[in-house]
């Protein structure tokens, strides 16, 4: 059974669209783009995000060995399409155990990063100084992209934030260690450009850590 949008900063219920508002609002957010319910881990799934998404959709590719897909949650309504995405995926971790990895690509003010990531959001805001050397560094698209640590996220997780195609890129792991992936030359897909490829992704059972 499909579930209902909610907030993605609180995911708190919304309201839609009406007589006295032209936009989703939320009680304790005001305006916003609803969070659609998490699609379970799919090809065709994802599909359907990325074919809506005006926003990347990243993927470690080729995804680190052992590791799989494990949800798709996104942002937006059928209006706008998605202005925000997040994409969970889960495998081995770096130093033994069970590690998880989460990609969030957003617009300004969205705040599904920052909810991910256990703060106050909508951004990641002044704790962080873009302006430093960066503490990691990917490739996504292609492009070397500068990561900076996000202080302040409770203790179970590891919080890096970036910009990569004019969007924030927020990589949050569980448990914390999982964040050496960070350092170990990882490679991000905008799945909108994988095509035919998206075919052959390993797909697991969906992630709490989307629906949290």
């Amino acid at each position: 059974m499909r579930g209902e949008p909610s907030c993605p900063r609180c995911a708190g219920r919304v309201r839609a669209p009406g007589l006295f508002s032209d936009t989703w609002q939320c009680d304790r957010h005001g305006a916003v783009h609803p969070m659609q319910p998490v699609l379970p881990p799919s090809v065709e799934a994802l599909n359907v995000a990325v074919n809506r998404s005006q926003v990347p959709v990243w993927m470690p590719w080729p995804l680190p060995v052992g590791w799989l897909f494990t949800g798709i949650a996104h942002a937006g309504d059928d209006l706008s399409g998605a202005r925000a995405t997040a994409v969970a995926c889960s495998g081995p971790a770096p130093l033994g155990g069970f590690g998880e990895l989460v990609l969030v690509a957003e617009e300004l003010g969205i705040g599904l990063g920052a909810r991910y990531a256990g703060l106050d959001g909508p951004d990641p805001g002044d704790s962080v100084a873009l302006y430093k050397p960066a503490d990691a560094k990917l490739m996504a698209a292609g492009r070397p992209t500068p990561m900076f640590h996000v202080p302040g996220a409770p203790d179970d997780r590891a919080v890096y934030v970036g910009e990569a195609r004019g969007l924030w890129l927020w990589a949050i792991a569980w448990p914390e260690q999982s964040a050496l992936l960070m350092h170990d030359e990882l490679v991000l897909t905008d799945l909108r450009d994988a095509g035919a490829e998206l075919g052959l992704l390993p797909c697991g059972a969906l992630t709490p850590r989307l629906l949290g």
